[in-house]
């Protein structure tokens, strides 16, 4: 987990039991609708059966999140999507009525974290944001779920095996949350002046968005990673390719938020640690692959190079051991899942490699020290991942030139109603 739980353990409605949860993917917190009065609120502005969707809506999403935890994601993703398409309708019924911006209160509430931190806008844009946010959550969440398997003795001796189809769908959901919060960050942040954009929550500020769009590529990438490592078909190539790519992404995202006011604190500080372990996790990978390329070449120059690659690698891999428990001890605490795929393999291989080698062609390194301040860039490859595409669903017409009589006949019921309980 990154600010939200990630595998749930729950005993009994009353008592719920506290653990400490388990993070591959780093995940969202979690946020529900608290209950509006959306029938007073929108009463003449909306049909009374469009306002009725978007209540039931709001409740279902409220007390399904709730109950589960977030577990329940098919469910509420489907809501959400339901939802969002009504938003959609009332965006466009705002735009050609101006009266009707400002006069909806909408509510929210963090869950998950021991917290019950609460929002409050008018803004149905603002709306939409928290909306799509909470779809980017559920993606994570779902892809974290699939990479923690719930056998983990599955293989016979205690290892960890997470199928291939589990983390091809990991893959996808972690494209499908970089696009979700990739077309806040483009489409609806630029909506917002800049005195709205400062009071936003932390994490729904635009570094940070941002730097949660590029570091789910990277995750997407480790993955790949794995896959091809378990693969007899894919080159050393292919995996330096990727090792390569991994490190580019997550420096993307580190510096896109490590200048960032918000970072001192909460999620972004712990998102920061979380970026930074798997930086050098992805770069102790690329250069034990680098080596393992350049060491294929027949000069002394080239075993030179890749020496320093295999050192290098093994004294990443010792920080990068370091920064991981810097990303747990962050509040809130969580817990690193068991050494396993393609981490288990180098975390073997790089020591192994790096002794062998240097013990090997130690005699051509005059100076070790020296050598290493030699070390040898890695290679500047394309970007193979890209945020899924996203778009608003299709909006549903929340009202119509044909039905403005019936909005003003539902409109007197309420206003007659209304009479009738002042009498």
């Amino acid at each position: 987990m990154g600010c939200a739980t990630s595998a749930y353990a729950v005993v009994g409605r009353k008592n719920k039991k506290r653990i400490i949860q388990e993070s591959v993917v780093f995940v969202l917190q979690f946020r529900v609708p608290v209950q509006s009065d959306l029938q007073r609120q929108l009463k003449g502005v909306a049909p009374k059966t469009t306002i009725d969707r978007l209540t039931c809506l709001r409740n279902q999403i409220q007390l399904v999140a709730e109950d589960t935890e977030g577990s329940a994601i098919s469910e509420l993703r489907t809501a959400l999507e339901e939802y969002l398409s009504l938003l959609n309708g009332l965006i466009k019924k705002s735009s050609e009525n101006d009266g009707m911006e400002g006069c909806v209160e909408f509510k929210w509430k963090t869950i998950g974290d021991g917290r019950r931190a609460e929002i409050c806008f008018t803004n149905l844009w603002m709306e939409i944001l928290t909306v799509i946010h909470m779809m980017a959550a559920l993606a994570l969440t779902e892809a974290n779920s699939l990479m923690i398997p719930k056998n983990c003795s599955a293989s016979g001796n205690g290892v960890r095996v997470v199928s291939t189809d589990s983390r091809r769908e990991a893959v996808d959901l972690l494209l499908k949350a970089s696009g979700y919060l990739e077309f806040c960050v483009r489409e609806i942040l630029a909506r917002f002046p800049p005195d709205i954009k400062s009071k936003l929550p932390d994490d729904m500020q635009e570094s940070v968005m941002q730097t949660l769009s590029i570091q789910a590529l990277g995750q997407g990438t480790e993955i790949q990673l794995g896959l091809a490592v378990d693969s007899q078909k894919a080159t050393l190539s292919v995996k330096r390719r990727l090792a390569c790519e991994q490190v580019i992404y997550f420096s993307q995202a580190y510096h896109c938020l490590s200048g960032c006011e918000v970072v001192s604190h909460g999620c972004a500080k712990k998102l920061l640690r979380f970026i930074y372990w798997k930086f050098l996790e992805a770069k102790a990978a690329a250069y034990y692959y680098h080596g393992l390329v350049t060491d294929k070449g027949t000069e002394p120059a080239c075993h030179v190079s890749a020496v320093c690659c295999f050192l290098a690698a093994a004294e990443i891999l010792g920080e990068s051991k370091k920064a991981c428990l810097s990303f747990c001890l962050a509040p809130p605490v969580t817990r690193a899942p068991p050494m396993w795929g393609v981490m288990k393999h180098l975390s073997q291989k790089i020591p192994e490699v790096a002794f062998r080698k240097s013990q090997m062609y130690g005699y051509l390194l005059e100076d070790e020290e020296k050598a290493m301040q030699c070390l040898p860039e890695l290679p500047d490859f394309q970007l193979s991942l890209r945020p899924d595409d996203f778009e608003l669903p299709e909006m549903e017409d929340v009202s119509s030139a044909g039905k403005q009589t019936h909005m003003l006949s539902e409109h007197l019921d309420y206003s007659e109603n209304d009479d009738d309980d002042e009498l």
